[in-house]
């Protein structure tokens, strides 16, 4: 499996013939130029065009099944939950928190959540939490301390960090970096198994964008 992260709260997931995208920018959003690509399944946290461009990973050949709120889904093998949340961000509303089971991982994005107390009942049904996406930029989402928190309380085997520095947030890293007394760098992409997560615990993963 291969993910890779392009700004605010867009990351990518291959595996095998399988591309997911979770949270596109749209070319509305004029701070980032956006990354195309043809999509299978794609997840929207929030109705705003940082979050909707699912129109620029869509392609003639490839129409992706698109999932916009809460509710359970199954396709292709890749069970998602939905959970609705309460956001902050930029305008309040609604913000949806999404598990994904993709070849037996279990990943969590958080999209734009603003509330570090926000109901997570679905964790219950998961063996595990392989990885979670947690969102640092406060601003209308968790802040640095709030997201750490919140990511170690769900004893996950990997975290990683989203929605920082391209929205101005500068500190936001460095201090996200602080709090977990960590000196990871920043990768490319991040390229694993199931079977590489077994021994971790808590580890922060920084992907470039």
């Amino acid at each position: 499996m291969i993910i890779t992260y392009h700004g605010v709260q867009m990351i990518k997931i291959s595996s095998g013939d399988l591309t997911i995208a979770v949270n596109p920018i749209s070319k509305d959003f004029k701070k980032i130029k956006p990354v195309r690509f043809g999509a299978d399944l794609v997840l929207v946290s929030r109705n705003l065009p940082e979050f909707n461009g699912v129109a620029e990973v869509t392609r003639k050949d490839k129409e992706p099944f698109v999932i916009d709120g809460p509710g359970e889904y199954e396709i292709k093998n890749v069970f998602v939950h939905g959970t609705e949340s309460k956001s902050e961000y930029k305008k309040q509303g609604l913000n949806t928190i999404y598990s994904l089971t993709v070849d037996n991982v279990n990943m969590i994005f958080f999209g734009a959540l603003s509330d570090p107390k926000a109901k997570l009942d679905f964790i219950e049904d998961m063996e595990s939490v392989d990885i979670v996406f947690v969102p640092i930029g406060d601003e209308g989402v968790l802040n640095y301390a709030e997201a750490y928190k919140l990511a170690v309380s769900l004893e996950p085997k990997i975290i990683i960090p989203v929605h920082f520095e391209a929205l101005g947030k500068k500190d936001s890293l460095k201090n996200f970096l602080k709090e977990a007394s960590s000196d990871a760098s920043p990768i490319e992409k991040f390229v694993f198994k199931k079977k590489d997560l077994e021994d971790k615990n808590a580890e922060l993963i920084v992907l470039k964008s």
